[in-house]
């Protein structure tokens, strides 16, 4: 009678699979990337100015206006339009949870001037001491 003969059992893991499937969401991650952009589409105004140094850990609270007067305020991935009388109520909450946070008005172009002052009232009297404004550099 042959004997059988016993294998030893192996104490090694094969990595390749693991390096596969890693690469490939490195794929799947640098092509969803640039996709996954947040913000409203607003046609901002061009202006000769600074850029405004901002840190990625400092929060924001960007409040955008379209060129049909829907406002938007953009903290997070929220981008549902929100009512101006309504605006307030919600930035003194988040001023209040945030009192450090910068508020920046983003608005379209063609908007009349006074709807951006009564937007920027608002947020003042909401309890935000300085209120910025969002351009685009100018087209050379």
């Amino acid at each position: 009678m042959a004997k059988a003969s016993r294998r030893k059992p192996m104490s090694e893991i094969n990595v390749v699979p693991y390096i596969d499937v890693m690469l490939v969401l490195l794929v799947i991650f640098m092509v969803t990337a640039p996709l996954m952009t947040q913000g409203i589409k607003v046609d901002l105004p061009e202006a000769a100015s600074g850029p405004l140094e901002v840190d990625d850990d400092e929060p924001m609270l960007v409040v955008s206006v379209k060129e049909d007067g829907t406002y938007y305020m953009n903290l997070g991935e929220e981008e549902e339009p929100v009512p101006l009388s309504e605006i307030g109520s919600r930035t003194q909450k988040i001023l209040a949870a945030n009192p450090d946070i910068k508020v920046l008005v983003e608005g379209d172009k063609n908007l009349a001037y006074g709807v951006i002052v009564d937007l920027m009232n608002t947020l003042q009297a909401s309890g935000a001491d300085s209120v910025g404004l969002i351009t685009q550099p100018p087209q050379a």
